[in-house]
């Protein structure tokens, strides 16, 4: 495939265009991770405005999750195929839209459908943010920070959702937290429609649309089912059908992919060590760590008696500590490679997991809220900058589009399933009471089922994940320390794919 560059500017206008890209680039991608986690702490007041079970609202957050992971590959493909400034403008134009609905929901299923659609113009938007951004700045050293801006602004949306999410229930209401979403698209679309130049594969290939459906119902079907062990548990036939029948879907997503001539998702891509590596390490840490905020809110309100806006607030320190791992993660991995820095910040969150699992009843700020919750985030900061840039580095430059959505699909669909199984194992210890002591022990298990995942995932990614040659991004192909020189995406992105490590 051939890839189709921006028109060539003076080198004054040029490196404006670059960062105004970025910035571009990392709003999109703040606003759609902002709002998976934006809605926690107001959850308590949603279900007391429109009525909503204990299950509907968990929905409000997997509705989200969900639709996000499941049309991020088409996303991400759409984005090759049509142009990156096309579906970044459409993906932010239909997420705002889908706010505007949301705020104004009168019945559940109306906001529940609303944050759906928030879901599916994320798909579209979030891999096309990294896309532009890859190929707005060469690969090196340059790219490197790019990408840890990226994953630290988005990192920080997640983080900072906690506290947006406060100040806007207490102060407005709960509906804010979606309608806020609103000035703030309008203003990146108009900029971006300004700033963004247009760019694409050359291959005008037909979206996978049956893939596409495949491939969002089979991880929603599976997700329907953990859930409803809660209810039902596992061997009710409400839970069993839809955990057999996911996994079923999945794979007859598989086999359609094998044999499509234009497949939303070439196998060959997962044929690559970096990719698949990455991807996989990236899910385990997704479905480990995003019901974090879910948890640390609901046990700050519930348990320690916070208000919305004190339970946002209670978070900052995580907030900052993952934009700052982030943020640091470039330089630390220009020294260590990405392999040891991703395995270290797997080990640092897992054992902030652990410190978070012995929180009580009467747990203090410092020790059961504040210092575990910097480490967990920490660990996850710097682990997801490596990660990030080991995937997309072994992409050919037709599948950057692709594999930047299965990096986000990997992390999102790993929260999604994640959120279900440890809410479900949290209930279970539970047992239906609503006393403070059980309902902290149930959390806690949670936290120690997480700091499990993790350990395991980190001796997975010592195993399998690629050294220092090849994909590893300490020195990249023709990289030039602390410059934007290098070789372009173009000319290195092969030479991955065929790598000994590859």
């Amino acid at each position: 495939m051939v890839d189709v560059p921006p028109p060539t500017l003076p080198p004054a206008r040029s490196r404006t265009r670059t960062w105004a890209v970025v910035a571009a680039a990392c709003t999109g991608q703040f606003l759609v991770v902002l709002d998976v986690s934006v809605v926690n702490v107001a959850l308590p007041s949603m279900r007391t405005d429109l009525g909503l079970s204990g299950p509907g609202l968990q929905w409000v957050v997997n509705a989200y999750s969900i639709a996000f992971a499941g049309f991020m590959l088409l996303g991400g493909r759409a984005a090759d195929i049509y142009g990156r400034k096309r579906m970044f403008l459409t993906g932010l134009g239909l997420f705002t839209a889908a706010s505007l609905a949301g705020g104004f929901a009168q019945e559940g299923w109306q906001l529940l459908a609303a944050r759906a659609g928030q879901g599916l113009g994320a798909a579209v938007l979030s891999p096309a943010t990294l896309t532009i951004l890859t190929a707005a700045v060469p690969e090196g050293a340059a790219r490197t920070r790019a990408i840890g801006t990226w994953m630290a602004v988005g990192a920080g949306g997640g983080a900072a959702g906690g506290l947006i999410g406060g100040v806007l229930t207490d102060a407005l209401s709960w509906r804010w937290v979606l309608l806020i979403n609103v000035p703030v698209g309008v203003l990146v679309l108009a900029g971006a429609a300004v700033w963004l130049a247009e760019g694409r594969a050359g291959d005008r290939r037909r979206v996978d649309l049956l893939g596409a459906v495949l491939v969002t119902a089979g991880l929603a079907t599976t997700a329907y089912g953990v859930v409803q062990t809660e209810a039902a548990g596992w061997t009710g036939a409400a839970t069993l059908v839809p955990l057999l029948g996911g996994p079923a879907l999945l794979g007859v997503f598989v086999l359609v992919e094998a044999r499509a001539a234009a497949p939303l998702m070439p196998l060959r891509v997962l044929g690559v060590r970096a990719v698949s590596a990455a991807n996989v390490s990236m899910l385990i840490l997704g479905s480990a760590s995003f019901g974090m905020w879910y948890f640390m809110t609901v046990y700050a309100q519930n348990v320690l008696g916070y208000t919305p806006l004190e339970a946002g607030f209670a978070l900052v320190p995580s907030s900052a500590a993952v934009f700052v791992g982030a943020k640091a993660a470039p330089a630390i991995m220009a020294r260590t490679g990405a392999k040891p820095l991703a395995v270290t910040g797997v080990l640092v969150a897992a054992a902030g997991f652990g410190w978070q699992s012995t929180m009580g009843v009467d747990g203090s700020y410092l020790t059961a809220v504040c210092l575990p919750g910097v480490l967990m985030m920490a660990g996850v900061g710097l682990a997801s900058t490596p990660l990030a840039t080991l995937a997309t580095s072994g992409a050919a430059p037709g599948d950057a589009g692709l594999v930047s959505g299965l990096v986000n699909t990997s992390r999102t669909m790993g929260g999604a399933l994640g959120l279900a199984v440890l809410s479900t194992v949290a209930a279970a210890r539970t047992g239906g009471s609503t006393g403070a002591a059980e309902i902290t022990a149930g959390y806690a298990l949670a936290f120690r089922t997480s700091a499990l995942v993790l350990t395991a995932g980190a001796l997975m990614m010592l195993i399998w994940l690629p050294g220092s040659r090849g994909t590893d991004t300490r020195r990249g192909p023709g990289s030039r320390a602390g410059g934007l020189g290098g070789r372009s995406g173009k000319e290195a992105a092969p030479a991955a794919l065929h790598s000994p490590e590859a």
